[in-house]
Order: C-alpha cells, then structure tokens, then sequence
C-alpha cells in the first residue's frame, strides 16, 4: 500500500513570541474570506493582512481595505478598478485590477502564507504563482487540486512548500494525521451531510428551485460550494482533491453520509484503529486552523456537547440519485484530464441552475455530456489542462444555451 504524505510544520511565524503571520487572502469577499477576516481580527497580535482581491464586490473590498489595512488589493473587475482606487488613494495600498494582476501580487514578497479561497478554476494560476515563490498556502480552493493536482501537489514538493487544506473534511484528515508519519492509512472517510436534499428521488428533484437548493441544513456557504453540496458533487471534488493532498489511491477513499456533521472525517490506520476529528460545524475552525498551523490557538467558538447530542448516524450515499458523485468517481478513477474537464462543466452547470436556465437534474446531464464528449488525455501537460477547461466550458455552455 502506498505512503501517504504527511503533514509538515509550516513556518514558525505568528507563533507565540514571534512577529505576526503577514496573511495573503485570495477571495476575500466570499464566505471564506469573510470569516478569515474575523479569525485575523480576534488574533490581530498573531496576523496581519497583506493582501487583498475579489472578483467584483468592489465596496466590501473598499471597507475591508481600510480596516485591515493591506499593503496591495485586487479587483479582477476591471470596470471597478477606479472606483476602488479612488477610494483608497488616501491610504496608500498598492490597486491593481483584472485577473493578470492575481498572479503579479501572488509573487509579491510581501507575506507569508496565500489563503487561496478564490471559487473554481480561477484560483489555479495564482496559487500556482505563490507556490512557486514559496510561499505556504492554506487551500480552501479544491478546484486547484481537481484541476491539476499532480503538478500543483509536484511543484509544492519541489518548493517544499506546505500545502495546508482548509475544507472542514481535509482539515480533519490532516488533523488525524498529525503524529501519524510512520502509519500507513488503510483508507479516508469523508463524511457529507446529504445537503438539503437527502432522502429525496428524481421525481421531487426535478422540480428543485435555486431557493431550495440554497439552504443547506448545517453550513453557511457561498452559492457555488451549497450548490455543489445539494448534488454531492461537493464530495466528488473533495474525493479527488484528497487524492492529490494526501498521496492516495482512489481505492483508500470512503464517502458516508452523516447528516449531523459533527464528525469532519475519518482516517482508518492499517491495524483497523480509526481516527476522526470533531466539532460543530463551524468554517473559522479549520480557517484558524490552517492559518496559526502548527500552533493551536484558544477561541470562543460554540462547543460540542456530548450530552445533548441524541445521535450520530451514517448512511451509504445514494449515487443512483445524485449522480454528479459516480460521475466524479468516474473521474477520480480514470485521473488524467477528466477531472478537469467535469470540473470546468459543472461551473457552467452551477452557473445555469442559478441564473434559471437549466433544472436541478440537468446539471448532471450537462457534466456526464460533456465528459463523454471531449478527448481524454491520460498525462496532461499544465498547458492541456487549461485547453481541457476551456473546452469543456464552451461545449458546456452550448448545451444550455449560454
């Protein structure tokens, strides 16, 4: 059975006694940068922010620039570019705008870990540029890893550079690894909540709205991630994206649902010993996490209590209904450039559901089309992954009329 790659120390900056821990935060204006934000604000003696983007969201940049005071911002709208520089003229942090200019500040010397929570493929190029500067990032973007995982998770071996996952399921595996260097892993489990939908058929789905879709039972997400939670594509990527963090084969990993979402994940050691990590569900946990690794810091965050929990259950997912999770199995299996291009579909498909043009259910008939129809490339080149992406996104968006 193959090794499996542990987890390393990051470096010893924002430790206690030492100088702040200068914070990179990609996507700052989604629901992961957001709550970065509050992290860095309760430990304003251990972070500190350097940098700063967003897509388009330029007045929640705006006011998180003259709070936290970053040394350079990114706005990819080019539209908005003035309009936030004006702004923040007077305070003397470095503007730039469109999507050339997140790979310009990820080379910037200016701090020390990326927190890569950028959405999609788009996250790709700059994390790629900040690992190549040795720079440690802290991923909650799994798109990276679906995408090109094998020359990412290459490329930060080679840089010795620490990748440190923030999804809650690698975190928790991550976490259970901690100490476990010399230990072979038998398998993974990532536990899913089922979304909003579990327990339901075809026949209610195809009927599902965007509102319904949207209210996941147990985390507060952005629309792209609860989406891809309601169809279990969510675990799909995270079994891939497992794959290439922790040096697995895809038969060492597990998906269970476990509707409470207490349990983050499991690992299973080859004498049959399990271990999970465990808590409420609550993002700032692996975000404060990642971000003071391997220093664990206090916090006020709500507890969970054993006795007042009822119960912990655990299902088998029902792939015949939620479909996107064979598909994506399919793809964890096969490798090559296929993950690439499901992943590069299922954007276009999320984007469809949302804008109401196409139903629940064909979101996976977008993706499955799109996988059968376009050329598989067993070792592909980081220059035929932006091909496959491409591809797969016009052929896509032909299929829904975008």
């Amino acid at each position: 059975m193959d090794s499996v790659k542990q987890p390393q120390p990051a470096s010893a900056t924002g430790t206690a006694g030492a100088a702040r821990k200068r914070i990179g935060i990609f996507g700052s204006t989604g629901s992961i940068g957001k709550q970065a934000l509050e992290v860095i604000e309760a430990n304003a003696d251990k972070f500190s922010v350097s940098i700063l983007t967003a897509h388009s969201n330029h007045d929640l940049l705006i006011e998180q620039s003259r709070k936290f005071r970053p040394a350079a911002v990114v706005i990819v709208d080019e539209t908005k570019f003035q309009l936030v520089k004006n702004e923040l003229s007077s305070l003397g942090i470095k503007v730039l705008a469109g999507e050339k200019a997140l790979e310009e500040v990820a080379e910037m010397n200016n701090y020390d870990m990326m927190l890569a929570a950028i959405v999609g493929f788009a996250g790709l190029k700059p994390t790629l540029k900040a690992i190549e500067t040795g720079k440690t990032i802290a991923l909650a973007n799994k798109e990276t890893l679906v995408v090109a995982g094998d020359i990412v998770m290459q490329m930060a071996v080679q840089r010795r550079v620490p990748v440190i996952p923030v999804d809650s399921e690698h975190s928790a595996i991550f976490q259970c690894l901690v100490g476990e260097t010399r230990n072979r892993i038998e398998k993974i489990v990532l536990t899913a909540s089922g979304g909003p939908f579990l327990g339901k058929k075809p026949n209610y789905l195809v009927n599902v709205k965007r509102e319904h879709a949207l209210q996941h039972p147990n985390w507060s997400m952005g629309t792209k991630i609860t989406i891809d939670s309601a169809t279990l594509m969510n675990k799909g990527l995270e079994m891939i994206e497992a794959k290439w963090l922790f040096n697995l084969q895809p038969r060492q990993i597990q998906v269970v649902v476990h509707p409470q979402s207490i349990i983050h994940s499991m690992v299973q050691f080859e004498d049959g010993s399990i271990k999970a990590q465990m808590g409420l569900p609550d993002m700032k946990l692996p975000i404060q996490y990642a971000m003071a690794f391997p220093v664990r810091i206090a916090n006020d965050f709500p507890r969970f209590d054993f006795t007042k929990s009822s119960q912990l259950t655990f299902e088998p997912p029902d792939i015949r209904t939620f479909r996107n999770l064979a598909l994506a199995t399919d793809a964890l299996h096969r490798g090559g450039n296929l993950p690439c291009i499901m992943n590069a579909a299922n954007e276009i498909a999320v984007f469809g559901f949302l804008k109401n043009r196409i139903g629940f259910l064909d979101m996976t008939e977008v993706i499955e089309r799109t996988m059968e129809r376009l050329t598989f490339i067993e070792k592909p080149t980081l220059e035929e992954y932006f091909e496959s992406d491409a591809e797969a996104r016009n052929f896509a968006a032909t299929l829904i009329n975008l």
